[in-house]
């Protein structure tokens, strides 16, 4: 599987994460369902992660959230 970068300004600085397309999309369905735009609902994710890498925390919450 290849990785798919999307960039992002969390707290003010540009970070970017790359996970694999299909993460993305339960991400991206995620997003629509809470009515957020990607970047607010990344953010949403990142205030929660805690000690957690950003990358990780977004996988979590995409196997969390398949349907």
């Amino acid at each position: 599987m290849s990785l798919k970068k999307r960039s992002f300004s969390l707290s003010g600085h540009r970070t970017s994460v790359a996970l694999e397309a299909e993460f993305w999309a339960v991400i991206d369905a995620g997003a629509a369902r809470e009515k957020l735009s990607l970047a607010a609902l990344v953010a949403k994710i990142d205030a929660m992660r805690g000690e957690k890498p950003l990358a990780s925390a977004l996988r979590l919450y995409a196997l969390a959230n398949r349907q």
